[in-house]
């Protein structure tokens, strides 16, 4: 029998797998430069290393590693909302608060890093307020809608109809920001992230789907949470788990290997630019979602496979994920960005992956310390105390 719970009742593989995902974040968000696409010139075998670097962890994170942060989203709503009707109460108003201070945090991090998502999955979040209670069925059937992306299928039907119009879909742009995150002025470079930066955010994530995508995940984790297949509890469910997420491997990676392939051909038999940017967004969130799928059931099986071993150094990290978030943007912007050290000037991929590497044991070794001192990290213990105001919990 493997090893499914923390000593506070926690779900081991899950919380690894959240780290996994976090761990994905800011190997990604360090080669970016913290979407600050500034970086010097090299040559011979390190550009040839930097290229490496990029594309492997682009195909590996990206697009991937924020779907199971979504999906395990969900399946924290669950489990919260689980554990309150136990006691006999609706979590729904202490949710919505929650999502409330969720805001505040994005807020905080939105000063730092003008990609940030707690403010996107802060407003995306109410979406499981009113299927919170529907049935299964219901719900499998909305997330497949919004799965399928249907405004962008509408685009798609729009440009057959007008195959002269090519609208603008981009009003904000993170290109607006570049001169003040190459600049020296602290103020300037907040006031900038935090209101043009934002808007820039959501407007990407409206434009390319993960509006849709993000609501699908989120009701996806909560239906996997009924059916109770993150669960590993007895040797009864850790069966049903195993064979569910087997299954979902056997599926998921051979269709994100035809997707791969078949979309590049898609592509190429679309000459109408405003059809190809809707398709482009289509493919690409149903390959993301399916390549997911594989590994986070590739991940679980592993964890379970082996009780844990290796995997299980990941489950503090993930414990911990909204103080490492916003730490990462805090400590990203200041090792990039012109009022800081500036290093966008001479850290290429190669460089800037290990600087990642780096972030990131000193992020994983401070959530070992802290978990044998603590119950929660920093950040969720102040979410949980404000979240649960004027109760003894």
């Amino acid at each position: 029998m493997t090893p499914n719970l923390t000593d506070n009742g926690r779900i081991q593989a899950v919380d690894a797998l959240r780290g996994f995902a976090v761990m994905g974040i800011i190997l990604l968000h360090n080669i970016e430069h913290f979407n600050f696409y500034s970086f010097p010139a090299t040559t011979g075998a390190l550009q040839a290393l930097d290229n490496t670097i990029w594309d492997f962890l682009f195909f590996t994170f990206s697009g991937k590693a924020y779907a199971i942060f979504a999906l395990l989203f969900g399946f924290t709503f669950y489990l919260q909302s689980r554990s309150s009707s136990r006691r006999g109460e609706d979590f729904k108003n202490r949710y919505m608060w929650r999502l409330v201070l969720l805001l505040l945090f994005g807020f905080i991090n939105a000063s730092f890093f003008p990609g940030e998502i707690l403010v996107l999955y802060a407003i995306l979040g109410f979406v499981l307020v009113p299927v919170r209670h529907v049935s299964n069925k219901a719900l499998f059937i909305t997330l497949t809608i919004l799965m399928l992306q249907p405004v962008e299928w509408g685009k798609v039907v729009y440009a057959a109809l007008n195959p002269a119009a090519n609208p603008e879909q981009t009003i904000y742009s993170l290109v607006d920001v570049y001169p003040q995150l190459g600049g020296s002025d602290f103020i300037e470079m907040v006031k900038v992230n935090f209101v043009t930066g934002q808007l820039a955010s959501l407007n990407w994530a409206w434009c390319y789907g993960r509006v849709f995508q993000t609501c699908a995940l989120f009701m996806l984790g909560l239906l996997l949470g009924r059916k109770g297949l993150f669960s590993s509890a007895d040797d009864e469910a850790l069966a049903r788990s195993r064979r569910f997420w087997t299954r979902v491997v056997c599926l998921a990676l051979p269709s994100a290997l035809l997707m791969y392939f078949a979309k590049q051909f898609i592509y190429t038999q679309i000459s109408n630019s405003f059809m190809l940017a809707s398709v482009e967004t289509v493919l690409n969130s149903w390959y993301n979602l399916a390549f997911m799928l594989a590994m986070t059931g590739a991940f679980l099986l592993l964890f379970w496979t082996f009780n844990g071993a290796v995997l299980r150094i990941l489950a503090p990290y993930g414990r911990m994920s909204l103080t490492d978030y916003i730490t990462q943007s805090i400590m990203g912007s200041f090792l990039y960005y012109g009022y800081g050290l500036a290093l966008h000037t001479v850290c290429g991929h190669t460089y800037s992956f290990l600087v990642g590497v780096a972030m990131l044991l000193v992020q994983m070794a401070f959530a070992h310390w802290w978990f044998r001192h603590y119950r929660r990290g920093p950040l969720e213990t102040i979410w949980h105390h404000l979240t649960w105001l004027g109760t003894k919990r």
